[in-house]
């Protein structure tokens, strides 16, 4: 398999991960278009349990989710077989391994839903099957860094939301991913670079994702 001067093969599956503002959709396209790679982006249009769930959380938390998962696992199926060669913002792990999670626990889905979604994704996803991507860079910095973020870019829904709630999802997203293994994990802090006023920052990030794909790589053919 070809790789380039990174050291990333052509091949690759990068996802990017981290929490609301973080800047997932700004790295996913400067990877991409620093790499000649596709971007795969979380489809809105179309979802018929969008609204609903906003409406009553109770009633349609488990129907989203259990939507949720089927469109990503045909997602990443379709990008494994198209030949890779993707970055992809945010992963199938979130789901279940935050957002589900949390409507258990704060009632908005029964245990009873819950245990059936944890039962459907750990059969779709968590095999030998599936196919995972080769790296998942996580986004991270400190909640005041994320909260500064997430207010100069001034939507009015995100600006309504109280401070509280952006902390506890913050908070969720370090516990998941001080916890996950389930592929290689690269830890990009949001200050070391900055994508809008320096296109060059993003090369330090690119000889890390070669150098960690690689050491991935030549483990597994140990």
């Amino acid at each position: 398999m070809k790789v380039n001067k990174y050291g990333i093969p052509n091949d690759a599956v990068i996802t990017i991960a981290g929490t609301v503002g973080v800047g997932k959709s700004t790295m996913t396209n400067a990877l991409a278009d620093a790499l000649g790679f596709r971007t795969s982006f979380e489809k809105v249009e179309g979802n018929p349990y969008l609204d609903k769930f906003y409406k009553d959380f109770e009633r349609w938390s488990f129907h989203l989710q259990v939507y949720f998962l089927a469109e990503r696992f045909k997602e990443q199926k379709r990008i494994f077989e198209y030949g890779g060669g993707f970055i992809q913002d945010r992963s199938i792990y979130e789901d279940t391994g935050i957002f589900a999670k949390m409507h258990r626990e704060k009632g908005t889905m029964t245990e009873t839903d819950y245990l059936t979604y944890k039962n459907l994704f750990d059969s779709m996803v968590m095999t030998p099957y599936f196919p995972h991507p080769d790296l998942l860079i996580y986004l991270e910095g400190s909640f005041d860094d994320v909260l500064d973020r997430l207010k100069s870019r001034g939507r009015k829904m995100e600006q309504d939301t109280p401070v509280e709630y952006w902390r506890e999802m913050y908070n969720r997203y370090e516990e998941w991913i001080n916890n996950f293994n389930t592929c290689p994990v690269m830890r990009v802090n949001i200050n070391d670079y900055d994508l809008f006023n320096n296109e060059d920052s993003i090369e330090p990030i690119l000889e890390r994702v070669g150098n960690t794909i690689q050491t991935s790589r030549n483990l597994l053919k140990v």
